[in-house]
């Protein structure tokens, strides 16, 4: 490669993790084709709850999931739904699954959530500032909701992590809780305040502000599908459904959910899963929230964002063909009536996205083992908005040679 050309580099997937990654090298000084099969962000980052969620970095693998999933599944109302159909292709995910949750594995994985999260905040503001968008992230933070001691400990071994790794909190009682949302429930009895869990004003317009910032840095974006890819001690090139072939120097793979079958075309497949996420976006709830609010116990989330409230939570195994189930999002809903009573579902959406998901639970950020120039940043699983800016930058110096902020040998793609 000629070290005095512009590197050419294609970022497949124009989602906020592909769509961050391109504005920071391009203004690296890269030369970055996006290709993406769709408009830009209009995946899963159209769709995600908002949030900059620096506390929820808890592994899902761990002894303590193990003990709820077959009430779980057996509920068909309960946080995680299995598809009997799609059942057999999990077994070996599963298997990862239940290695990823032995007590010395899981504390190497909060490690390495908490290593990403606790930049995620600083990360975010200074790229929302590069972006002329540093009001499009909430002043106020999370609250967690408890109807009772019962719940509260229920939720103790998360609590307990973020008491470990340094995360602020602050436990509030029920007076101080409706003195900060008075639209709660007065069958709350405690809360958490997690301050630093941000929320975006609008998700979709975040990652149009880092597209715009791309293109106006010089950037492009393809609208086609990859097809395969071009290598011989390297990777050179990648061909595209519209019969063309664009030369690279350095692909990035991060098409979320759809990066595994992108990967097996480099004969380098990964246990990347569809986690299915439902949201509802009411545009005329009826009151003002300005907080967004968990409620642990019940497994969904509200957050203010879009112009609206978004309701959202639960998660549905059932891979990436199937047709939406709405009544998971009803299921959120029907919750969060309970949390919010005054609220109304008026001139509402329903939306169905892929969560990209391995199984212990954290990303996949690293060069390929197998392909030079190849690198993967996907998995992020309910975080994607949340690593976002952290990751942009710390693939782009993997990329470019500099020495990352932190060491991202938990994240090589060769762990499993």
């Amino acid at each position: 490669m000629d070290a005095t050309k512009p590197q050419k580099t294609i970022i497949v997937g124009a989602g906020v993790i592909g769509s961050a990654i391109a504005y920071e090298l391009q203004k690296r000084g890269h030369s970055v084709t996006l290709v993406d099969r769709d408009a830009a962000g209009n995946g899963a980052s159209h769709g995600n709850m908002g949030s900059i969620a620096v506390t929820e970095f808890m592994p899902v693998a761990r002894a303590s999931t193990w003990k709820q999933i077959p009430g779980w599944l057996l509920n068909p109302r309960g946080p995680i739904r299995v598809s009997p159909t799609y059942m057999p292709r999990l077994v070996p995910w599963f298997a990862r699954f239940l290695s990823a949750s032995r007590p010395s594995v899981v504390h190497r994985l909060e490690a390495a959530g908490a290593a990403l999260c606790e930049r995620s905040l600083d990360d975010t503001r200074t790229l929302l500032a590069e972006l002329d968008m540093a009001e499009h992230l909430s002043t106020a933070g999370c609250l967690s909701l408890y109807a009772n001691d019962q719940e509260y400990k229920a939720d103790r071994e998360r609590i307990d992590m973020l008491d470990r790794f340094g995360f602020d909190y602050e436990v509030l009682d029920a007076n101080a809780l409706r003195a900060l949302e008075p639209e709660i429930t007065d069958n709350i009895s405690k809360a958490i305040l997690l301050p630093d869990n941000r929320t975006i004003a609008d998700p979709h317009k975040l990652v149009l502000g880092l597209f715009q910032g791309f293109r106006g840095l010089g950037g492009t974006l393809r609208t086609a599908e990859v097809t395969g890819f071009e290598r011989n001690d390297r990777i050179s090139g990648v061909s595209l459904s519209d019969g063309e072939i664009i030369h690279a120097d350095t692909v990035i793979l991060c098409a979320g959910a759809f990066t595994a079958r992108l990967s097996k075309l480099l004969n380098e497949p990964m246990p990347l899963e569809t986690e299915r996420g439902y949201h509802t976006q009411i545009m005329a709830p009826g009151l003002e929230l300005g907080h967004s609010i968990i409620w642990p116990a019940k497994a969904f989330m509200v957050s203010p964002t879009a112009g609206g409230i978004r309701v959202g939570g639960t998660v549905e195994m059932a891979g990436l063909n199937a047709a939406p189930d709405y009544r998971r999002s009803k299921i959120t809903v029907q919750r969060a009536c309970e949390a919010l009573p005054n609220l109304e579902v008026h001139d509402f959406t329903e939306w169905m996205g892929h969560r990209p998901a391995f199984p212990d639970t954290i990303p996949v950020m690293s060069a390929s083992a197998k392909t030079a120039g190849v690198f993967y940043a996907t998995g992020h699983g309910h975080l994607g908005l949340t690593h976002a800016a952290t990751c942009a930058r710390l693939m782009s110096d993997l990329v470019t040679g500099v020495k990352p902020a932190i060491d991202l040998e938990p994240y090589r793609v060769d762990r499993f």
